[in-house]
């Protein structure tokens, strides 16, 4: 069973092309010229339920303006977008009943007020019997420690807590899919797992359908399977994230340890291989390398003519690397 269902959906926007300087402004006020701009522009994709979705896409790639189809705040320009089984632009209210939404670090709690408060005004607003809310509030004890939350105010929570919060506040009325927007922006590794494992398990044990868009891999490889990527409006890829690294199969990352300045070592490694991303972290530099263009012992022989090598890793395409290579037009 689909729990969204998405056909040839186009979203365009009216946007004013403003002249430069002074004399640009003042004939702006009384001639105007506007362009179209697809922010979205023909994506047709089916989500089934239970399902966790990666939708991923560098800024301004229009995963925002399909997210706010799909939560009903925009109406797509065409096509057509199905919610439960309802076109959400057109009943938002009903359409929210069903959902939840995590953006960012934008809390949906009231500041002032203990976490155990906003869990009941939500209990009002969304008229959950007690029964379920009681359920729900043990289902939480059982996977993460709930009980030095309930009574702190979201002021004075720390990042992470609230973020914890606010996904349990998305799941208390049992919606049938969760939207959660960079849900781990800024966290550390740690509560960064933990988030990981309850957005799991609250899957798992509620089969709620998850839409994902993150910019942190690690995100993506811990709860998808199945990634969808966008990019100038356009859909790039859809399909599960191992057969995405099949695809790149040949590509290897040559990690190196190497004298001198890191930063000065691996531009001039760039410059010898223009045809290879190379990048630097602490204390290595990566190669990325197409083995179908050239061995990795071939890329190392002739690095170790021209510098130091103290250590060396092989690594296999990591999932950042291959959305990268995406992003660059990997994939036609």
């Amino acid at each position: 069973m689909n729990a969204i269902e998405i056909r040839n959906v186009t979203k365009e926007f009216k946007v004013l092309e403003r002249r430069e300087g002074l004399k640009g402004s003042f004939k702006d006020l009384f001639s105007r010229n506007y362009k179209i701009v697809k922010a979205v522009n023909d994506i047709s994709m089916n989500v089934e339920q239970g399902e966790i979705v990666g939708y991923l896409g560098p800024n301004g790639a229009g995963k925002s303006t399909t997210i706010k189809m799909m939560t009903g705040v925009l109406e797509p320009t065409s096509g057509s977008i199905i919610v439960n089984g309802n076109e959400p632009y057109k009943n938002r209210t009903k359409n929210a009943q069903n959902i939840g939404v995590v953006f960012g670090q934008r809390s949906q709690l009231w500041w002032a007020l203990p976490l155990v408060e906003s869990f009941r005004i939500l209990k009002d607003i969304y008229m959950i019997e007690d029964k379920p809310y009681n359920d729900m509030l043990e289902l939480y004890r059982s996977l993460v420690d709930i009980e030095p939350l309930l009574h702190k105010p979201v002021r004075q929570m720390s990042l992470g807590q609230r973020t914890l919060s606010d996904i349990l506040a998305a799941f208390l009325h049992d919606p049938r899919i969760v939207f959660l927007d960079e849900p781990t922006i800024g966290l550390d590794v740690s509560m960064k797992a933990k988030i990981r494992k309850l957005i799991a398990e609250l899957n798992a044990q509620r089969k709620t359908t998850v839409i994902l868009t993150t910019h942190d891999m690690g995100d993506v490889d811990a709860l998808c399977r199945r990634i969808v990527i966008i990019d100038k409006g356009k859909m790039l890829y859809d399909n599960d994230i191992e057969h995405l690294k099949k695809f790149f199969g040949s590509y290897r990352t040559l990690k190196i340890r190497v004298s001198g300045a890191l930063s000065e070592q691996s531009k001039k490694i760039q410059a010898h291989f223009p045809d290879m991303q190379v990048s630097h972290n602490e204390d290595w530099i990566s190669i990325l390398v197409n083995e179908e263009n050239m061995k990795v012992v071939d890329v190392l022989s002739d690095l170790q003519k021209h510098y130091m090598i103290k250590d060396m890793q092989l690594e296999e395409i990591s999932s950042e690397d291959v959305v990268k290579k995406i992003y660059e037009g990997g994939v036609q």
